[in-house]
Formats: C-alpha cells, structure tokens, sequence
C-alpha cells in the first residue's frame, strides 16, 4: 500500500460502460468507504502522536528520562513510568474500541449485496466490489450503491421516483427520468450488456445540486444534467427497477464528498490544561533555578567546611556544577505539582460522567428502546459551555409528518371543540375521534374530531362540497392500488397528502388521473372530470391552479396558495368572507399551523377557448416564452370566489418548543441548517417559537449574486447599527488585518429581537472571504439564524465560520447522513437515531432518539460536568501545590541538598491513595443544585459559558491558596517543634517527627477542605473520605512498624516514628493549630461571600433549603402559545414541473382505457354509502347532545 502511485488529480471523468479494463487505466477508486481513523499499521503512531500532543504527557516522558539519570534522580524512575503506561494504554484502547464501530459501520455498508452486470447476466457484488463503469439493478426500496447514471426503468419514459433524505433531508419524492434512447433498453440484459456509451463529465465534487456531462454512443452525443443522475444515499420510491451506469464510486460520491474528516476533538479545559502545564514547568523551572543558586552559595560558603566532618575521602565539589544537578533533582521532586494521577483522575471522572448520561432514565426513548448513549468519553464537560446550537430541521425539530387539523369553511371553523357558545376545549387524546368506518376507502390513520363537518357534508353543503372537492381536484398526487388492492397516494409533497387525504376521509376520493382526466369519488358516485389546463406551482406564484370540465359542461378554476398572495386575486364581493377568513388564519397562524388559502372561479366556455389559443402560442414562442406563459397564468386567475383556507400541522417532536425555550433562557443561540426550502423553514421556526411576529425585523438574504448579497447584507446592518458603523462597498471600514469586535457590538448597539433568513446559493457567496466576515457579524447580532437549501458542506462551513471567529463552543444536531460533515466539525455532534439510518449517529460523539433529550444533556449532565471538572481541577492543584512546594521551604534548612521533606512511601501514595477517591468523589458525584432545579432554571448554565468556575484567574487563585497552605504547613510545625521537648523529656525536634506531623497535617487539612467544597453528600463521599484518612494511620503505623523494617530494613526507615510522635499530646496540638490556620480563611471568605455576593446557585441552594419541608411537587411548566398577527403560513414543498409532467402522461402507467366520454356520472353503490353517512352521522349527533344534556 506504500508503494501505489500517487492518483493524479482530475480535470474531468471518463467512463466507458462494461469496460473494466479502460476504465482501470484512469486508477479510478472503488466502491469501498472509510470513515475510520486508523488501521492496523497506523494506529500505534497515529494514536501515540495525538496523545502526545497533550503537553502533559510531554512533560511526564521528560520527567521520565531524568529519572533514569542516577546523578540527579532522588525519585525511582518506576512511579512516573507505570502510571504514564496505565494513562497511554487506557486512552489508547479507547480510542480503539471508537474506531472499531466505525470499521464495522464500514463493513457493513461496504458488504451489501447489490445486482451487477458482468458478461451478460445480473451477478450478486458486494457494494465495496462496485466499479466505476459498471451497469447496476436497483429495486424499489434499496439504497442507491453509488452514483449512477439513470439508463432505464420500469416506469413509462424512463422515469423513477428517488427519496433524497439522505443528502438534503426532504422526505417528499424527486423525479428523475433517463435519456429516451437509454430508457429503450428497459431491462433486456443482452442490449444492456451491448450498451458501450462513453460519458465525459466534471470531476468529483461535492454539489448536490449539480452535473454536466455528456454521453456518447452510436455517434451521437447526448447532454447530462443533474435529473439524469441518481446519487449514492437516495432511496428508490415506487419504482419496482431500474439500471445505472456507475459514475462516481466510493470516496468520491458526491455525498462521500460532503461527509468531511474525522477530526480529533479536544475540550477547552484540556487546551487550558495545556497552557497550565507549560506555566506550572515554567514556574518549576524558577523554583528549581533559586534552589540551584541557593544550593552553588551553600557548597561555596558552607559545603567546604562541613565535608571535614564526614569520614570519606571526597575531592572537592565544583559548586555551579553540583547546583546544576541539584536543578535538575528539584525539578523531579517538584513534579508533583501536576501529577500523572490527574490525568488518570481525569479520565475516570469522565467515565463516570458518561455512565451517568447511558444510564438517565429521562433520556430512554421507548418508542424505540433507544437509550442515550456516550460515544466518547473526552468531552462531557464541554457540553455545560455551548454557546451555539446547529440544529437540521427535518426529522430533527420534526417528523416531517403533515396532519390536516382545521379548516376555515364559507366563514366557519371546522376542527375546533366548543363545550357551549363560543368557549373552546382542547382536544385531549380522550377524546373520541370522528368514526370513519362507513368509509371504506378511508385513510385509518387520519383523525378528525369535530363531527360538525361530517353534518354539513350529510346536510349537503355546498360550499363544503365544492372546498372538499377542490382539494381532491387541485394537486399533484398519483395513485394506485397496492398488492391488497388498497388506494396509495405517491405525493411529491407531505402538504398535498394531508389535504388529499382529508378530502378522501370526508367522501370526496381522488381515485385516478390521466393526462386528460380526474377521476374523483364523490359519496359514492364516481365522476371523471376533464383536465383542461394544469396551472404550475413556482415559488414566485406561491399557488397552484387546475382548469376542469364537469359532467354538467362547466369549467370552473380550483386554486389553492399563499393567502396573501390568493387574496389579492378575489372578487370585490367577498371582503366580508375576506374579513373573517383572515381572522381564521391568524388564529391558525398563532397555533403554528401551516395555512393555504381556497379558491375558484367558474369561466365562459368561449373565454376558456380564447386563453388556451392564447396559452398555446406563448408555450412555443421562443422569445420571453416563461414571462408570457406567467401573464396568461395572472390573467385567468382573478376575481375569484373564495372557498375559506386549511390548516395543516407538520408535527414537531414532542418538546421541541419547551427544549428551544429552555436553551435560549440559558443564552445559548440556535441556528437552523436545514436543505428543506425556505417557506418550509420559516413556518417551523414560528412553530418552534424561535420566529415571532414580536420580533423587530426578519432579514432575508436570497441574492443570486454577490453584488445583491453584499447590498442586502449592507442594508440589513444599517437597520441593524443605525449611523454608528460606516461602510465602503458593502464592507465595514475597519483597520487593516484587525478582527472585528463583535462581543462589544452586542453589548453597546444592539436592542431588540432579529431573525436571519438565507438561503444556500446566497450563502455560497456570502461565505467567502471578504464577505463572510459581514454575515458573521449580522448573523451574531441576530436572535435566530435560519439557513435553507444548504449542501452538507455548507452547513459544516458555517459551524467552522462561527468556531474560528467567534471562538465559542459549538454543538451540532442531525439525524441523516446529510448531517454527517456538520457533525464532525463542531466540537459536539449528536446524532438523532431517526428514520434516516444510523450515518449521523456513527459520526457522532453522543446519541439520543428526540431532540427534546438535548435539553436534559445540556442543562443536567452538560452542566453537572462542567461543574464538577472545574471543581475538581481546583482543589487538586491546590491539595499538589500545598503538598509540594513544602520542599521548597525545606530547602533553605537543608542545605539546598534536595533532600525530600517526607517520607518517599509517603510522596508515593499521596496522590495515589491517600487523596485520590475523596476527589474522585467529589469530581464524580457533586453537584450545586438537583437536576430539576438545573432544568427549571436554565440561567444556572451560564457560568460555563462565560468560563467562571476554571480559568487562569482560578488557577492562580487555587495556586495562591496552595502557596499559603504549604507556608502554614511547614513554618507551624517547624516554629512549634523548634527546640521542642516532648512529655518524656526527649527531643521532638528530629526530622522523622517533624516529617510525620507535617504528613499528618497535610492529609487532615486537606481532607477538612474537601468536606467544605463537596456540595451533595453521598455514602460514597462518607466512606471515600473517612476511609482515607483511616487508610493513611493503618499504612503509616504499618510502615512504621519494628516488623517491616526487621524485613526491609532499606526501605523502611522510619521504625516507630508514628507510635512515638502520635502519642504525644503537643504533636496533635500542632496538627490542630495548622489545621485551623490553613483552613479559617478560607471559610471566613466564603461566608462573606455568600452573604454579600451570592451567585444564582447560592440563592437556590438557600431557597431548596427554606422550602424542604414544605416543598410540593413543582409543576410542569405550561406550553408556551405564541400569539400572532397574520402571515403567510403557505410552506408548500412542492417543485416546480409537476404540473407538465402530469399533463404530458409521462409518469402515468399504461392502463385499461378511460370511459369514452369523460365527462360521465357512474353510480357507485350510492344509496348504501348514504345511509351508512346518514347514519353515523346521525348517531353521533344523538351521542354529542347527550353527552352535552349530561353536563347541563
């Protein structure tokens, strides 16, 4: 694998079908995917290289090294090397087991099965074996194994049906249809193993929404556009097959192409971490330089004349010689400032913090039994420091399922519950739904509850009659009759199969269509009605209108569309409809339901002829064709009638909004990257509550140049700061190389609430670099930032705009492969385990089944981990600084002779046993306040982001305190033992039993701290920190004892110290008074503290405190309802081309021939389906005023 050719870069693709061999020449890469880090050859470098880019374990292997130097080493070399292995090993075979899922992930898509044409017959091939060239079968449902060129299909013209959630996250169905001469093959396997087309297209890239090329065969070239190509992650839809030649494989599918790296993630707190570690080896470094003078002056002044006392022949010291290694043996026995015990401490706090989160309750989806999931270990505590939340829309903030809820009818609601005149009941699940059963063509699953529209419709209505039928005549659908020979509808919009299917549950059927024919079952009679005209949806028009012949010979217009834009095209007589209905759709709106407006028009069959000549002379001019074709459109479609307006709910997850509104309390922002279009985002942001019609401006950016984006950028900035920022072409006049100073701009300018909308060809501009810095300032300034119709890699774009320039913590949030490169790059990416795959979650660093969890992940866990990391770090740089800068007092009474202060077994099991599991149980089970009180006040997280509980200023607050524990330490016990004489008239003052007091102080005064930073108290931090200090008086007594030195006499020499010095009373009182010193300050300032400056979680602590024994059990906060002015809630996710696609009969099946006569009435069990109507109906009034005589 070394050894292979550098793939040279391409210009532009050149594939042969069926040839294998020509196409190996271009080194094509295979079907094979890789989304793993290592392999077995390059894991060990790899790994050990990203491990030792974290400072410490720099520093440890260099500590190390001096160890092994016996001139300079006062330390064995064995209690640096085995914890630094236990640290390497623990992370390494972390990260191992991670990318161990990420191989099987790989195999498993990489071992697929899919139908390949080798010599004439379909043959069973691995996705990984697949190759560029190749000719595929696809059948309906299957996962599309690369990127094809569509050749045929078993639809009519070479047409199929693609879901493209995968890529862009739409759920509604695409078309794409094969060339006419490559859709004759169809699925005769000889001619399609003759077919030896070349294609010459663009190289890979990573635009979804683009391709050129061109086919070549039989002398003849064909042109390639983006309807021609299936792309690897769509999902073939109501297409039993199809064939494709392979394009594009592997790494460089379009979608490969927007997945980004895996990249390695590393917490603020260990990049600190980092800088600490360098500050701390600097301040070793000054420590160990004044030792080292200190021991030259001494040798020079002192050392001669005390060498005469030993009774060893020694030559002379060099005195600056002997303070170089004296340098270098302090260094090593003040290491202990930061031990490796902290990183192994680390590491298991983190464990533990991930347990936590596998194991909530609270975040365990039934549904699906999907619990939450950890996938990594390294970044708990960054998730109580976002500041930015990246969320996808579809199948994230949604589910992307559409419900028909209410509709506004001739002036009158129907879908609301009264329970007397004018006062209006929630609609409960208890509630029993409108019975559907006299229907057999029903939809089960449709629920409707307000009987009332059933009545009208039984009572004949005709105004509800012709709205039902409108919305059974007026749209896109396609049916046909499943395996059981039930009705299925295949909608190219969710919209349209909630209104299709509502009129099919109230009697009025779309059964089937022609290109020149609906066929509608109204009540039971089928009527067939005559297509004359098919008006397209566009996004400029916003409506759709159909032209329809009767069986009685009229024609009437059915139009459905934006209100805002359908009203302005109604008869003067229907202001006091206009009137009411517009209170109706405000009152929709302020539900966040998605609105449509209803309309028609009855025309004179002689006008009717006069258009249509005029439509068909403007379909095949040549010049301005589109803008006469939309003048004839603008022509017929006015002075209508209005019908009333619909209102559909697209569902969101449970607790969307109470989610988004708890993190903008705790100020962190929420943009929407979502590929779904623009009207669609819009209306869930007012659904989700982050878009209000309080808010002062909404910004729409949709420039299709970059002149345009910088004038709408421009503008929207000076709506924004007024007169106070000055600009020059669109870019703000700032000194040249200087980042702007966003932070303050928010502080001093900005009043009010905005929204950013824009869309993906306006960002692909805006994103680039002398733009960009404009759209991250107004993007900043906004409340809510909404992005649509974004590529994968755009998305991933903006997560690295904001984490460059903003240097916040980001989060990512996605449930479909689409969402995969968004996720890698922010410093947190969860996957949603949803309907679109598990590609999200495999790439993720946490996983849940509902965007609702995330609000417990942040505001509990996220926060609880911040909180106890920092808490942690503190006082275990403050136990090591006062336990190791002891020898550095010491050193100016021994002679700078680097003579350790303790006993070595002491120095070697303080961090390891003697303190270790009080701090772990503080750092893994601590907490400031519950977790509800987390939830219910989100304003707690904000010390995270600010980073208030661990920075410099805290550590050099946690050092100071050290430095003043460790003076307490040694000057208490040295001053109180100075010449001291114990109870039996023997000297106190040697350096054993000053040695054992200070030990013993040390481990007490340390232990007393941890009792007053540990907030919640469990039986573990009881036993952990009791048990501890028993362990330390059981070992020292044991290490003491005459026992062990007659069986080490080497290392043990402290025989009988702790039984001499721990009887006499004087040493206790000792131990007390340093106790006292070192921590009564420290008490004194946090009651001061407290009292005069008390932080949110100080007052409810005091709160949970005051109310304890009366506390009741808090309430769950009520949904937020938002209410709202009127505004176009049309969100159709519909694409333009339908309309002619119908008309021209290329996506209809060829069927047994229509009646003759289009325009006939066949009864269809009539009488039978009317009495069964008549009847349900009828039972359901007699129940519903009884239920009401009951109340009374």
């Amino acid at each position: 694998m070394f050894c292979s050719k550098k793939k040279p870069l391409e210009v532009e693709r050149v594939v042969k079908a069926n040839d294998r061999e020509y196409n190996e020449k271009f080194q094509y890469t295979d079907n094979r995917i890789h989304t793993s880090k290592y392999n077995l050859i390059t894991f060990l470098p790899i790994n050990l290289f990203e491990q030792f880019q974290r400072v410490a374990n720099a520093y440890f292997l260099f500590l190390l090294i001096l160890q092994l130097i016996p001139e300079i080493s006062s330390l064995t070399w064995f209690t640096t090397i085995v914890p630094l292995v236990l640290v390497i090993t623990m992370t390494a075979v972390k990260d191992a087991t991670d990318d161990y899922f990420r191989h099987k992930s790989d195999n498993q898509v990489n071992n697929r099965q899919s139908e390949v044409l080798i010599d004439g017959k379909l043959q069973g091939e691995k996705w990984m074996n697949v190759k560029v060239g190749d000719i595929i079968k696809l059948e309906n449902n299957q996962f599309v194994a690369a990127d094809l060129l569509l050749l045929s299909s078993s639809e009519p013209h070479g047409l199929c049906y693609i879901e493209t959630a995968e890529l862009d996250g739409e759920t509604n169905l695409k078309v794409r249809h094969a060339l006419s001469v490559t859709s004759e093959l169809g699925a005769d396997m000889s001619r399609l193993a003759e077919f030896d087309g070349t294609v010459v297209c663009e190289a890979p890239n990573n635009k979804l929404d683009k391709f050129t090329g061109v086919l070549s065969w039989k002398d003849n070239k064909y042109s390639l556009n983006n309807e021609k190509i299936i792309l690897r992650g769509c999902v073939l839809r109501n297409t039993s097959w199809c064939f494709g030649m392979v394009i594009f494989a592997g790494p460089d599918t379009k979608l490969m192409q927007n997945s980004g790296k895996t990249k390695f993630k590393r917490t603020s707190i260990d990049r600190l971490m980092n800088t600490l570690v360098l500050w701390i080896f600097g301040f070793l470094v000054c420590l160990g330089i004044i030792l080292a003078i200190g021991n030259s002056i001494w040798e020079h002044q002192v050392g001669d004349q005390f060498r005469t006392f030993l009774f060893r022949n020694e030559r002379k010291k060099n005195a600056v010689f002997s303070g170089f290694l004296t340098f270098w043996s302090y260094i090593i026995i003040l290491n202990t400032v930061v031990p490796i015990s902290l990183y192994v401490s680390v590491e298991v706090i983190r464990l533990g913090h991930s347990y936590f989160i596998n194991w909530d309750r609270k975040m365990y989806y039934p549904g699906k039994a999907t619990p939450a999931e950890a996938r990594t270990t390294t970044l708990n505590e960054e998730l109580g420091q976002i500041e930015y939340v990246f969320s996808d829309k579809t199948g994230t903030l949604t589910q992307n399922i559409m419900t028909f809820k209410k509709c506004s009818i001739d002036g009158r609601i129907y879908g609301e519950i009264h329970n007397g005149p004018g006062q209006k009941t929630e609609i409960t699940k208890k509630r029993d739904p409108v019975d559907f059963s006299f229907n057999p063509l029903a939809d089960k699953s449709f629920q409707f509850f307000d009987h009332s529209l059933i009545e009208s419709i039984k009572l004949g209505d005709p105004k509800v009659h012709e709205f039902l039928r409108l919305l059974a005549l007026c749209h896109t659908v396609m049916s046909e009759e499943n395996g059981t020979g039930q009705l299925v509808y295949q909608v190219q919009s969710p919209d349209e199969g909630a209104l299709v299917t509502a009129a099919r549950n109230f009697g009025f059927i779309f059964k089937s269509r022609t290109p020149e024919t609906i066929t509608v079952e109204e009540l039971g009679t089928m009527v067939t009605y005559q297509l004359l005209a098919f008006l397209d949806f566009n996004n400029i028009r916003k409506r759709m209108s159909v032209i329809v012949r009767n069986p009685a010979g009229q024609i009437k217009l059915y139009s459905k569309g934006a209100d805002t834009i359908l009203f302005e095209k109604l008869h003067p007589c229907n202001e006091a409809l206009l009137s009411l209905t517009s209170d109706h759709l405000s009152e929709f709106a302020g539900e966040g339901l998605r609105t449509l407006a209803i309309a028609y028009r009855d025309l004179d069959d002689k006008y009717f002829q006069e258009w249509h000549k005029m439509l068909e002379d403007a379909s095949s001019a040549l010049d301005e064709r589109d803008e006469r074709i939309a003048g004839l459109y603008e022509e017929i479609e006015r002075d209508l009638m209005l019908l009333g307006a619909t209102a559909i709910e697209d569902k969101l997850q449970e607790g969307v909004i109470e989610t988004i509104t708890s993190l903008s309390l705790a100020n962190i922002k929420i943009w929407v990257l979502t590929g779904d279009k623009e009207e669609t985002a819009i209306n869930i942001g007012y659904a989700c509550n982050m878009l209000t019609d309080d808010m002062n401006e909404v910004f729409v950016l949709a420039g299709n140049t970059i002149v345009e984006v910088k004038e709408e950028l421009r503008k929207a900035k000076e709506t924004l700061f007024g007169q106070i920022r000055s600009f020059s072409n669109g870019h703000v006049v700032c000194e040249q190389g200087q980042q702007l100073p966003l932070d303050s701009i928010v502080d001093e300018s900005i009043t009010g609430d905005y929204a950013l909308i824009i869309n993906g060809h306006s960002l692909a501009y805006a994103l680039e670099s002398d733009v960009k810095t404009d759209l991250l300032e107004l993007a900043c300034m906004c409340k809510t930032v909404v992005c649509c119709r974004v590529t994968p890699l755009q998305k991933a774009q903006v997560v690295e705009l904001v984490k460059k320039h903003r240097n916040a913590v980001t989060l990512a949030i996605g449930d479909g492969a689409n969402d995969v490169s968004m996720i890698k790059s922010a410093h947190i990416g969860i996957g949603i385990s949803g309907q679109e795959g598990l590609q999200a979650v495999l790439a993720s660093d946490y996983s849940f089944a509902q965007f609702r969890y995330l609000q417990r992940l942040l505001l509990v866990h996220g926060r609880w981990s911040y909180f106890r990391m920092c808490k942690f770090l503190c006082y275990f740089f403050y136990k090591n600084f006062a336990f190791t800068l002891v020898h550095f007092w010491f050193g100016f009474f021994c002679g700078f002779s680097a003579q350790t202060v303790y006993d070595q077994w002491f120095i070697t099991l303080f961090n390891i046993v003697y303190t270790s599991l009080p701090v772990l149980a503080m750092g893994i089970f601590d907490q400031d306040v519950s977790d509800q009180s987390s939830l219910d006040c989100p304003q707690l997280y904000e010390p995270g982001q600010l980073n208030l509980l661990f920075n410099k200023r805290k550590f050099f607050i946690c050092m100071a305190h050290g430095i003043y524990t460790s003076l307490a330490l040694f000057f208490i016990p040295y001053g109180a033992l100075y010449n001291g004489v114990g109870e039996d008239g023997q000297h106190l003052a040697d350096y054993q039993s000053f040695a054992v007091t200070m030990a013993t102080s040390l481990v007490i005064v340390v232990s007393v701290q941890i009792t007053l930073d540990t907030s919640y108290w469990t039986v573990i931090n009881h036993v952990f920190i009791w048990g501890s200090l028993a362990t330390y008086f059981s070992i020292l007594f044991a290490m003491h004892s005459n026992g062990i030195f007659g069986i080490f006499p080497n290392q043990f020499p402290f025989v009988g110290n702790a039984r001499h010095s721990l009887t006499q009373k004087r040493i206790w009182l000792i131990i007390l008074l340093t106790t006292v010193a070192s921590v009564i300050p420290v008490v004194a300032f946090r009651l001061l503290k407290a009292s005069l400056y008390p932080t949110l979680s100080d007052q409810i602590r005091q709160w949970q405190k005051a109310q304890r024994k009366a506390r009741s059990l808090s309430s769950r906060r009520p949904q937020t309802r938002r209410s709202s002015s009127r505004r176009s809630g049309y969100a159709f996710a519909h694409q333009e081309g339908y309309g002619e696609l119908i008309t021209s009969g290329k996506n209809m099946r060829a069927k047994n021939p229509p009646p003759t006569s289009g325009l006939e009435k066949t009864l269809y069990n009539s009488s039978s389906w009317i009495e069964n109507l008549c009847k349900k109906t009828t039972d359901t009034v007699n129940s519903l005023s009884q239920d009401k005589t009951v109340k009374l």
